[in-house]
């Protein structure tokens, strides 16, 4: 069973489920642009436990992706899920939210939780790349490539001799790159597949292949909603569409268009 420990500051409350990175690909919006957009597989999400302000000091729903043999879990771990009355699951992880109404434990939730044209938030591991050098870790532009240079990828000098004598601390060098927790926020839903458990998200999400992700409501974007069971079906978000306000200038320009030219003057 794995466990990620992805930080959530205190004051954040939303609605969010867990899933996996399917791969990319493109389709064409009704302009006929080409728009890349990342499939990712969206629940089901069996909900393993209700944490709530009174008792455990703050309110979070603890939800379980992606099924798991018993015989891959160790005695605690089956222990807890049989206590549930839930099969085993491999990702677990806590999301805290403003209403716990409409959640039971054992309950599952699914990708109608959300809408097309929705801004999501999208949290991963981002692909780790090695140890590398500071050209490919930070974008350095490196040192020239004539011949009898001996500077070229390198990072050149990190520090002085006379003072302060010691290199300064977050210097930018070469070292560990990728692997590491990203967040991706406000990402359009394009499309969602309610059958098949499937979310189409316009741009790229982290991680690779068959990497667990975590989408959330956008923090920057929070709109009303609330937990929605599988018989709710898919909401339909209304997205209004922006008008271009137009300058005076231009209304001038406009009107003057219009004006009918003088008639000639008969001699």
């Amino acid at each position: 069973m794995l466990r990620l420990n992805y930080k959530i500051s205190e004051g954040v409350r939303m609605i969010g489920l867990l899933g996996k990175k399917i791969g990319m690909t493109s389709i064409f919006d009704q302009q006929g642009r080409q728009v890349p957009v990342t499939v990712l597989e969206v629940g089901p999400c069996t909900v393993l436990s209700l944490k709530q302000k009174e008792k455990d000091g703050y309110q979070a729903v603890q939800l379980g992706f992606d099924a798991q043999t018993e015989k891959r879990i160790n005695k605690p771990e089956a222990g807890f899920f049989k206590k549930l009355n839930v099969k085993p699951v491999k990702f677990i992880k806590e999301i805290r939210t403003k209403s716990l109404e409409g959640l039971e434990v054992g309950k599952q939730m699914h990708v109608n939780n959300f809408a097309v044209n929705d801004l999501v938030d999208v949290i991963g591991t981002s692909i780790g790349r090695g140890f590398q050098g500071v050209v490919r870790r930070h974008g350095f532009k490196g040192g020239g490539r004539s011949h009898g240079s001996m500077f070229g990828r390198v990072a050149g000098s990190i520090g002085q001799a006379s003072n302060p004598k010691r290199v300064f601390k977050g210097l930018r060098m070469p070292g560990h790159m990728g692997d590491e927790q990203v967040t991706i926020q406000n990402l359009k839903v394009v499309k969602i597949d309610a059958e098949n458990n499937l979310m189409v998200i316009r741009g790229a999400v982290p991680g690779y292949k068959n990497q667990y992700v975590i989408v959330r409501e956008a923090v920057k974007k929070q709109r009303p909603r609330k937990w929605r069971t599988p018989e709710e079906g898919v909401e339909e978000l209304k997205v209004e569409e922006k008008v271009k306000a137009v300058t005076k200038k231009k209304e001038g320009a406009k009107t003057a268009a219009k004006k009918p030219e003088p008639a000639a003057k008969k001699k």
